[in-house]
Parts: C-alpha cells; sequence; structure tokens
C-alpha cells in the first residue's frame, strides 16, 4: 500500500512471494494492480527498478505493470544458512518522485539432497571400549528449510554398532556411533557401515556416507581439552595469517597413545576455506579475510586424538566486531538537470538514498550539504533524502549549480561520500534593458550629409538568449512640427543614431529624444534613455548688411552728407551688419576696402562707424564712394560689401546739384521727352485726384466745425519721430540731425529762410523706405504732423533736389493736406531720382505743375 503527502513520498512495502527455481521472467506480482496504477500511467511517468550496483533480480514491465524474475533464482544461494529469504528492490516512479520498497519472499522447494562433507569415514575403535561407548558421525548438510531439510539418519550395515541421533542445543540433529556389542579384533579388525540421511521433502531425498570402523587393542585414556569451549573475538580487519587462539589437549598416555592429533570435526564450507586448525601444535590460523558484513559468527567443532584412537571433542566459538570499513553508500536515485529559475522554495529536484554496510554507529548515516548553495536537505524515508529548493533562484547571479552531498558515518574516523547534482538554472525574462549611461549627449556639425551616423547607444540586458536581446526604436516626437522620424532614426539591432537629412544651426539648434532600448521576452522589458543632440554652428552664412540696403533690384545705393567743415572723427554713417551663424562665427569685423579718397575716411573695426579720418580739403572731391567689407571670424571667414556715397556739403543746395549733376550722364537723350510725358501724366492724375480728396476732407471738417467749438488757432509743433530701426539701428540714426534752410526759390541760402532745426527737433533718418506706395500708405494711415516732419527729412537726404523742393512746399502750406500733399510729391520726387531721370530736364516743368497745385491748395484753404 503506498501513499503521496504534500511535499513528501511516503511509500510502504509490497511483499510477495514465489519459489525458488522459477526460470527467467516468471510472473512475481501485479505492481500497477497493488499500486493502484494504470499500466499506461507507469509507463508515462518513467517508472523503472532502482539499480544498486548489485545483481538484478527482478525486471518491471513497464507495458504490463507486472513485476518478474530477471533470472532464476537460487535460495540456497542467495539465503545461505538463512531460515527465511527476502529479496528486496525498489521501484522509483520519475514523473511522480516516488520511490516503493517491494519485499518478495523465496520459498524453498526440495531441490537438494542431504550431503556428508566426506562420503567416506574411517573410525578408530579400541577393542576394549566399552558397549555403550558412542562415536561422534559427521553431520550431513541439507541446504533447504522446513519440512525440505535433514529430518532423520539411518545405519546398516553391522550388529555391533546402532545409531543415536542427538538434537543440539541449536535444533540441529548430531548423528552417533553408538557400541552395541562388545568387539573383538581378533573376529573382526574392520567393521563397514552406511549412514543414511533423508529430508522431509515430497518426494524425499537422501545421502549417503560410509563408515569404516577399525578395531585396536585397548588405550584406555582419552585426551583432555583444556577448555570445553573456546571463546574468542577478533576484529574483521585482522591480518590473513594470524594466529587467532591455540588449542590445548592432553593426554595421560605414554608413548603413541599420548601422542594427540587436531582436527575440525564440524565446520560448515566457508569456516574451512576461512580457519586453518594446526594438528600438531593445535594453533587455529586465518586463511581468509573477515568480513563482518558476511559473516559476524563462526562455529566450529574441534577434536583431540590420541595414538591410540581415544578422543575429546571441544566447541570453538569465533565472534567477528564490526569495524568502520565501509564508506556510506550515496546513489540519486532521480534528479532534474535544469530548473527554472522562478521555481518556488520547496520545488524537489532530487531524490538520493544512502546505505552504510557497517552496524552501530558505523552504520549511522546523516547527510548533509556543506555549500553556501540554495538548496536543503529533506529526510523522506528511512534511507531516502530529497534536495529541495530553500529559495528563489536569480539565473543572472548563479547561472549553473555543481551541488554536492555528503553521506558521512559515525564511526571513528568517520568515513564518507559524496554525490555531485548538476544543475542548470532556466533563465526568466526579469530584468530589463540597462544603458550603460544615464544620459546620451552628442555634438553633430550642420551641414552634415544625410546618414551621418550620429553617436551608438548600448544597452546590456542580464537575462540570456532571446530574453537577452535587445532592440532599439525611438519614442515618438516631433522637432519644428515634424516627426523626430523625419530627422534621425537608430538602427534596431545596434543602437547605432543616424541623422536623415542635413541640420541648420539656424533653424534647429538642439534636439532632444528618448530611444527606447527593448527586450525579446514575453512579455517584453524595457527602459528609455534621454539622447541630446547638440548641432554645433559652422560658417555657412555669410554677413548680411542692413544698412546701407543693397544696390541690387531698385539701384539704391547709401547717400550720405559729410560738412566739408568735420572735424576729424566726425560720424559719416554707420554700416549695420548681421551675420546668422553664432558664436565666433558671427563675431563681424568691418574694414574700408576701397575709397575715392583713402586717407580720408576711416571704419570702426567691430562697430562699423564711418568717420573722417582728417578734416575735408578743398581739394578734395565732392563726391566720394566707400566700399566696406564685413567680415565674420569663421573658418573659412566670409564677407559682405557695402557701398556708401558721400557728397562733401556744406549746404542742401551743394547736396542736390552734386546728385543732380551725377545723375544727369546717365540717362540717355533720346527717352527724356517721353519720361516728361510720363511725369506730367502722373502729376496730373495725381492732382485730379487730390482735388476730390480735398473736397471730401473739407466738408468732414465744416461738418465738425458744427458740432464741436473751434480750436486755438495756434500752430501745433510737430513732434519727434516714432520709427523704430532694425536691430538697434533707430539709437544709431537718432545721431543723425542737419539743420538746413530751405527757400522755393533757388539752391542759394537765404536770409529769410526757415531754419528746419527749429521745427524738427532731432530728426532720425529711417531706411528708405522700399516702394512709394509704402510711403504713400504710412502718411494716409498716420494722419498727424509729425508723419510729415519725418518725412520732411528723410526726403531731403534721400530724394535729392526734388524732396527738397517738396520740404518747400510742405512748409508752404498748412493743416493735414498739407502732409498729404506732401507725401505725393516727395513721392513723385522719389520716382524722378530712383529712375535716374536727369534733374534739369525735369525740374522746371515739375516746377510749373507744382505752382498750380499749390495755388489751388492755398486757394481752397481762403474759404
Amino acid at each position: 500500500m503506498c501513499w503521496w503527502r504534500r511535499g513528501k513520498a511516503a511509500c510502504g512495502q509490497l511483499r510477495y512471494s514465489v519459489p525458488e527455481e522459477l526460470p527467467k521472467g516468471s510472473f512475481v506480482g501485479d505492481v500497477a494492480k497493488d499500486l493502484a496504477l494504470q499500466p499506461a500511467t507507469l509507463r508515462d511517468r518513467g517508472a523503472r527498478i532502482l539499480d544498486r550496483g548489485r545483481t538484478r533480480y527482478f525486471a518491471l514491465h513497464v507495458n504490463s505493470g507486472h513485476l518478474v524474475t530477471a533470472e532464476r533464482l537460487d535460495r540456497e544461494h542467495l539465503c545461505r544458512l538463512v531460515e527465511r529469504c527476502v529479496l528486496h528492490c525498489e521501484v522509483i516512479v520519475e514523473g511522480e518522485m516516488k520511490v516503493y520498497e517491494i519485499e518478495v519472499e523465496i520459498t524453498d522447494i526440495n531441490d537438494n539432497a542431504p550431503s556428508f562433507h566426506s562420503a567416506e569415514m574411517e573410525l578408530t575403535v579400541n577393542e576394549m571400549a566399552a558397549t555403550g561407548s558412542r562415536f561422534p558421525l559427521s553431520k550431513a548438510r541439507d541446504p533447504d528449510v522446513g519440512v525440505n531439510s535433514l529430518q532423520s539418519y539411518e545405519l546398516s550395515g553391522d550388529e555391533h554398532f546402532s545409531l543415536s541421533v542427538q538434537a543440539g542445543a541449536d535444533g540441529e540433529k548430531r548423528p552417533e556411533l553408538v557400541l552395541a556389542k562388545a568387539l573383538d579384533r581378533e573376529e573382526a579388525a574392520f567393521h563397514d557401515l552406511v549412514l543414511r540421511a533423508s529430508d522431509g521433502g515430497e518426494p524425499a531425498r537422501t545421502g549417503t556416507a560410509r563408515i569404516r570402523v577399525s578395531v585396536l587393542d585397548a588405550n584406555d585414556n582419552a585426551p583432555v581439552f583444556s577448555q570445553a569451549v573456546y571463546a574468542v573475538r577478533v576484529p574483521e580487519d585482522v591480518p590473513v595469517g594470524s594466529t587467532l587462539l591455540t588449542l590445548t589437549a592432553t593426554d595421560v598416555d605414554e608413548g603413541f597413545n599420548a601422542n594427540v592429533k587436531y582436527s575440525l570435526k564440524t565446520a560448515t564450507g566457508i569456516a574451512s576455506e576461512t580457519f586453518h586448525l594446526d594438528a600438531e601444535t593445535g594453533s587455529i590460523r586465518l586463511v581468509r579475510s573477515l568480513d563482518f558484513e558476511e559473516d559476524d559468527s563462526y562455529h566450529l567443532e574441534a577434536q583431540a586424538q590420541d595414538g591410540g584412537g581415544l578422543f575429546d571433542t571441544s566447541t570453538i566459538l569465533i565472534s567477528v566486531t564490526d569495524v568502520n570499513d565501509n564508506a556510506p553508500e550515496l546513489t540519486v536515485s532521480s534528479a532534474l538537470s535544469e530548473i527554472s529559475e522562478d521555481a518556488p522554495p520547496g520545488t524537489v529536484v532530487a531524490l538520493l538514498h544512502v546505505q552504510d554496510r557497517d552496524s552501530g554507529a558505523n552504520g549511522e548515516v546523516r547527510c548533509s550539504i556543506v555549500e553556501s548553495v540554495p538548496f536543503r536537505l529533506e529526510r523522506e524515508l528511512d534511507n531516502y533524502y530529497s534536495v529541495v529548493t530553500a529559495r528563489e533562484l536569480d539565473r543572472e547571479e548563479v547561472s549553473e549549480y555543481n551541488v554536492t552531498v555528503w553521506a558521512s558515518d559515525g564511526g571513528s574516523p568517520s568515513l564518507r561520500s559524496s554525490a555531485v547534482l548538476a544543475l542548470r538554472v532556466l533563465d526568466v525574462n526579469d530584468n530589463a534593458p540597462v544603458f550603460a549611461e544615464a544620459r546620451y549627449s552628442a555634438r553633430l556639425p550642420e551641414n552634415n550629409a544625410e546618414g551621418a551616423l550620429v553617436l551608438t547607444v548600448r544597452a546590456w540586458d542580464a537575462d540570456w538568449g532571446q530574453n537577452a536581446r535587445v532592440r532599439y526604436r525611438l519614442a515618438e516626437g516631433r522637432v519644428r512640427g515634424t516627426p523626430l522620424s523625419s530627422y534621425v532614426s537608430v538602427q534596431a539591432e545596434t543602437g547605432a543614431l543616424y541623422a536623415l537629412r542635413s541640420f541648420d544651426y539656424e533653424e534647429v539648434r538642439e534636439v532632444g529624444l528618448w530611444v527606447r532600448a527593448e527586450d525579446g521576452g514575453a512579455p517584453a522589458l524595457s527602459s528609455n534613455v534621454s539622447v541630446r543632440l547638440l548641432i554645433v554652428d559652422e560658417n555657412d552664412n555669410a554677413p548680411q548688411v542692413l544698412y546701407p540696403p543693397s544696390a541690387a533690384g531698385a539701384g539704391w545705393t547709401g547717400v550720405e552728407l559729410a560738412p566739408r567743415s568735420a572735424e576729424p572723427g566726425a560720424l559719416v554713417a554707420k554700416v549695420v551688419a548681421v551675420d546668422a551663424d553664432a558664436g565666433q562665427n558671427a563675431w563681424l569685423s568691418y574694414e574700408l576696402a576701397k575709397a575715392t579718397e583713402p586717407g580720408l575716411f576711416r571704419v570702426g573695426l567691430h562697430s562699423g562707424e564711418v568717420r573722417t579720418a582728417r578734416s575735408p580739403l578743398a581739394r578734395d572731391a565732392p563726391r566720394h564712394s566707400l566700399v566696406v567689407v564685413v567680415k565674420d571670424q569663421g573658418r573659412p571667414a566670409l564677407s559682405a560689401t557695402a557701398t556708401l556715397t558721400v557728397v562733401l556739403a556744406e549746404s542742401v543746395a551743394e547736396l542736390l546739384s552734386e546728385l543732380g549733376s551725377a545723375a544727369a550722364p546717365a540717362e540717355p537723350g533720346g527717352s527724356l521727352t517721353r519720361w516728361l510725358v510720363l511725369a506730367v501724366a502722373a502729376v496730373s492724375c495725381l492732382f485730379v485726384a487730390f482735388l476730390l480728396l480735398l473736397l471730401a476732407l473739407r466738408l468732414r471738417r465744416w461738418r465738425r466745425s458744427q458740432l464741436l467749438p473751434p480750436a486755438s488757432g495756434a500752430l501745433r509743433g510737430v513732434p519727434a519721430s516714432h520709427f523704430v530701426g532694425i536691430d538697434g539701428v533707430r539709437a544709431f540714426l537718432h545721431s543723425y540731425s542737419h539743420e538746413v534752410s530751405l527757400t522755393a526759390d533757388s539752391r542759394s541760402g537765404h536770409p529769410d529762410a526757415l531754419r528746419l532745426g527749429a521745427c524738427f527737433p532731432s530728426c532720425s533718418l529711417p531706411f528708405p523706405p522700399r516702394s512709394p506706395s509704402r510711403l504713400w500708405t504710412l502718411a494716409a494711415d498716420e494722419g498727424t504732423a509729425s508723419f510729415g516732419s519725418e518725412l520732411c527729412v528723410f526726403a531731403l537726404v534721400s530724394g535729392g533736389a526734388s524732396a527738397g523742393f517738396a520740404a518747400s512746399v510742405t512748409l508752404f502750406v498748412g493743416g493735414r493736406i498739407r502732409e498729404v500733399a506732401f507725401a505725393c510729391i516727395s513721392t513723385l520726387a522719389r520716382l524722378i531720382l530712383v529712375s535716374h531721370l536727369p534733374f534739369v530736364c525735369l525740374f522746371c516743368p515739375l516746377m510749373f505743375i507744382t505752382k498750380v497745385f499749390l495755388f489751388f491748395l492755398h486757394f481752397s484753404f481762403l474759404f
């Protein structure tokens, strides 16, 4: 009967009985039925007979579940001198870690006949022996037991002797020859007898021995042993050849009758092979090694006989004491070779069997695991231990274990043996990838090649196999509204980060992204790392000149006024430039590359200010062209140029004269009439438009005067400009203030001329507008006198002689209409200047048309 308790195997014994001498393959018992298991279950769960390295007497048929004999069983060979012959075997079920012990009793059959140690025996009897004298005979041996063993003796052949069978203390039948009738040597010197031994089997078996009795002359003293029983204890490791004891027998007779000879009369086959009795000296010597585990005691019977045939017997008891000469036998009945690292504590990994052939303390075995490993031993049955996990395993800490289990006995000195369990820990995906660095950063020069390697991220996974295979990918993100994946990509296997497009420092200076590392487990584990990509500026942008504007398109070049009376170091103009690069690539320096008069002007290295290097001289040309080179500090350096035109003049009239003389030669004479007609037509159209606008404004003013009280007639002052320059240009332009005198009639100064400085305090010069239409729009939207004052000075500097004439008209006319008129005339003058028409050809008709226009304006104000 077997059962299973949680965590332990607890099995009883299956007991069977079979007769000896069965052929190989004979049925012993139905193990599957007795264990309440199906044969298929035994087969699937790996049931088998444990092999202990000894002879296997039984086999298990897993298909039928039957236990059968593995060879012919001879009870007398297997269980010599043992009353009850029982063989043991263990059946292990691998899949359930269960062990079942089976006992098979081998019953005896009458397959052995009684036999004597010697088929012929000789006895010497003195003729003077008294009737009733007894003479011991050799016992017959029958290996069978029970009724099949020796049961009786019979004597035949002579009337002088009879047979007496005595029962010994151990229950053995000892035959003795009894003298029934007095002997007469002269009548018969020899008597031949037959001794028959019979067992109780069916049918009975017998064995015979022939006895020859020789009749001797009278010898009336028999030898006498010094002890009736000799007992000695010897250790099992006593050396071969040692004398264990010496027998002593004395005979009071003399001569031949006192000559004593020793012999062993009763000894088993093993005893006769183990001990030797010296016939002359009576010493018993060891001729074969003793083994306590085979036989722990020996019973011998010695006989001392004199020359006359008289004898005496003595019993010899030899006890063998155990010596710790057998180490424990530790065998692995069942074991796992692999275990998952997430196996719970208490998982059985091996089943061990231990035994020690010694006895007593020498056979007491203790098992232990001495290494510091996460395993422990649990005792199952008397001789079984199971190895179980003591705690959770971690493959990343230890991937393989060689667990050594030691078995030690209680002897002194102690003997021990060991068994090694090789156990591999299977991986579980319990570790996420770990990056080599907490964060990554890289510097990438702008204008990089598409597909350039930026950096490589590395992540390691402490797991094994597929669980440790790391793949990389980018987290979702956007750069300037564009998906991050269009800027960079990461190689899934290597973690290499590549740039998919060329970066521009001026557009993107830094890219922040996250890279995810994911292992191949199920479910997969992942970790993220931040990557900061810094775009490094390169000198790929040349400086851009903001002032003076480029001459491309409208043909504009900066025209600056410098008084001839200017002192050395006087500020003439300022070149303003910017560089889209950063750092050293954006540091700008200015130098004068070309000048009409090299020594007259100089440029500030870092400020770009154009100043006079010395005072202008009378011999200096009135018009100077300056080429200023702006360079950055990159490698290689990039540069841009700005062209300034500086006019040396003390008055606006001189300035206008100089500009007019400079523009006249540039216009071809053939198109003069065409330009003149176009100019007159343009002014005429403007004249009609402004008449309509004037009428609308006057009606509006008249209506407002009916609703509001009349305002003060005082002339309001013109406020300062509200123009703001670009990147600090306005501050520079505020430094340009010119006080000029203008008249409406000629280029020369007049004592009654109005000083513009009193009307326009610190007028700022903004950049030239990009188109005349924008000037018109600004003037119309602003609608204030301050905007007209700004345009006055702007036209004076930028528009040449025609703009100066428009300024005089602005001073003549009052109210808001003056700003509108000024804007119109200034725009026209601007067109004339930009188109490079000859000033002399256009000035006269323009003056005539303007005088008529102003007359009507003035006439309208009277009403």
